[in-house]
């Protein structure tokens, strides 16, 4: 942070009007106990500027002047994530999902699976090594992973497919010798068969037309993103994997959510690994 940013205060008014703005562009909340943390990461943002006080700064993010919105979305959507997180539920996915799916479907029929948000590419690569390592039919079908994200820097990260030794820490061994290459004592290359087999995209998920492109998904992988919008967001975000979900489709949230407290259109399935839910109807 620049000497210029540490003599910036933000006032309650100057608060409210970018949690507003920022609400309008993303759907995330904060909430008044987010202040702090608010607060300091828009100081470093308006020092890095070197904007001299809130209002050029806001100036400038409402103009999106130099990719202003991109750099402030990156740094306030900021998430730890691994390979094989929640590995239960890519094991209820092999075990449970796709066998059910699959009994109604022809061999050879494609099958699509999304993972929103994606953030760096950990998820839904781990999906597509999962299935490879642990669900033998895969051959037998044409699975179509796509991954979204908001964060363009978080995508283009993605798209790399580089990664840390803690990134990979949950992988068994001779996976990681299988799809990784060592570039270095701590990082390491995911082979690009892999890195292809996924379609990345940016998407907001709390923008309903930005969602209205995605349709005929079966399963959609959205772990620990409700979590941080308000009802209203929430609320759109579910009616809209609704919309883009076929006939029998899954939903896999994060431990600590549930879709049964947002809306009433979804079944509870209860598999040994965990809690899904499902569309009504008959499968496709």
């Amino acid at each position: 942070m620049t000497a210029g940013a540490d003599c910036i205060a933000i006032s309650e008014f100057e608060f409210q009007k970018f949690r507003d703005f920022f609400y309008r562009r993303t759907g995330i909340s904060f909430g008044d106990s987010k202040r702090y943390y608010v607060d300091k990461r828009l100081l470093e943002r308006i020092g890095k500027s070197g904007m001299e006080s809130f209002e050029r700064y806001f100036a400038r993010l409402r103009h999106d002047v130099g990719g202003e919105i991109e750099q402030l979305i990156s740094l306030f959507t900021v998430n730890e994530t691994y390979f094989y997180r929640e590995e239960h539920q890519f094991d209820c996915l092999a075990n449970h999902i796709l066998p059910e799916l699959t009994s109604h479907l022809p061999h050879g029929a494609r099958i699509r699976i999304w993972s929103l948000p994606c953030s760096t590419g950990e998820e839904p690569y781990s999906i597509a090594l999962y299935l490879l390592e642990n669900w033998p039919e895969i051959e037998d079908y044409e699975v179509e992973l796509l991954a979204s994200d908001i964060d363009t820097a978080a995508l283009a990260a993605a798209r790399t497919g580089i990664y840390t030794a803690r990134a990979l820490h949950r992988l068994p061994r001779d996976v990681v010798q299988r799809y990784f290459s060592k570039l270095d004592a701590d990082r390491f290359r995911l082979s690009n068969t892999i890195r292809q087999a996924v379609n990345f995209s940016q998407v907001n998920a709390s923008d309903p037309h930005a969602m209205q492109p995605f349709a005929e998904i079966d399963v959609i992988f959205c772990r620990n993103m409700l979590i941080y919008f308000d009802d209203r967001s929430r609320q759109g975000t579910v009616d809209a994997f609704y919309e883009s979900l076929c006939e029998g489709g899954f939903v896999c949230v994060g431990h600590s959510e549930s879709m049964s407290r947002i809306s009433s259109l979804f079944r509870v399935r209860r598999f040994p690994q965990g809690v899904v839910y499902q569309k009504p109807g008959d499968y496709r």
